[in-house]
């Protein structure tokens, strides 16, 4: 097969996971590919038919986010093939990338590869650097690497009615996801903010507004840290202690780098 439409579907807080499927992309395919933002709150539903779609979701405790499965279960597809991929902080992706398989293939399509990324951890800062930097250079020809085994393996494929989704590890009934005793969420430093709006602009679950102050429903933050990381001014920052004892924790258990692992 050749594959005439190549789409790239994620969910992408903090731009990580955007990064690597479009590096996985350019080995696949010269020229424009179509891109669905699934970290937008006002995100619709999506039908697919024929092509390769490439379904990317950042690792949160082990698990796709709870948020990035229910709007991944929008999409409906037939006849297309699909890459699944997980993008972690250097310390697990446990059952992350095989539950994305499987909301893969509840949607139709069939996953035909799969691949777990490093990125930049959510709570990496410049005092516990966990994962700093990445997706890196190298970690983007990695990518795209993968995208031209991808285009190989597509070519050997004449139809999509006996293709079997790609085994992938990880384990089910997946691991539990965590629970948190209290509501938490990043402050706003009111002498640096600018009350520019940025942070409310990215947060995926629209949890902030801006009025004399920036305002943040705790309840439904998801620990993306999008605001923290787009923040022009450094206003908005993580405080919490155990947060911040998560931080150190990741910083110096998980320092070793880890490299990006494929499957087709």
């Amino acid at each position: 097969m050749k594959i005439d439409i190549l789409k790239l579907v994620y969910y992408s807080p903090t731009g990580t996971t955007k990064r690597v499927l479009e590096g996985i992309a350019k080995g696949i395919k010269n020229g424009a590919f179509e891109q669905i933002n699934l970290t937008s709150p006002d995100t619709g539903s999506y039908n697919f038919h024929g092509g390769l779609t490439i379904i990317g979701a950042p690792v949160y405790g082990g698990r796709i986010p709870k948020i990035a499965e229910d709007r991944l279960k929008r999409l409906k597809a037939e006849e297309a093939l699909a890459v699944v991929v997980t993008i972690y902080g250097n310390r697990a992706f446990e059952d992350a990338l095989l539950e994305l398989r499987d909301l893969a293939v509840e949607a139709g399509f069939k996953p035909i590869a799969g691949g777990a990324f490093i990125g930049e951890h959510s709570f990496s800062n410049k005092d516990t650097p966990i994962a700093p930097g990445r997706p890196d250079e190298a970690d983007i020809e990695k990518a795209k690497e993968f995208g031209r085994k991808i285009k190989e393996k597509v070519e050997t494929i004449s139809s999509t009615i006996d293709v079997e989704p790609i085994n992938v590890p990880g384990n089910y009934p997946y691991r539990e996801r965590g629970k948190r005793s209290e509501p938490i969420a990043p402050k706003t430093r009111e002498d640096l903010c600018a009350k520019c709006g940025r942070c409310a602009e990215v947060c995926p679950t629209t949890a902030l507004s801006i009025e004399d102050t920036v305002m943040t429903r705790e309840e439904d933050c998801t620990l993306c840290h999008a605001c923290v990381k787009n923040c022009p001014t450094g206003a908005r920052v993580m405080e919490h202690p155990l947060v911040k004892k998560a931080a150190q924790r990741l910083a110096t258990e998980y320092s070793k780098r880890r490299e990006p692992e494929i499957f087709l």
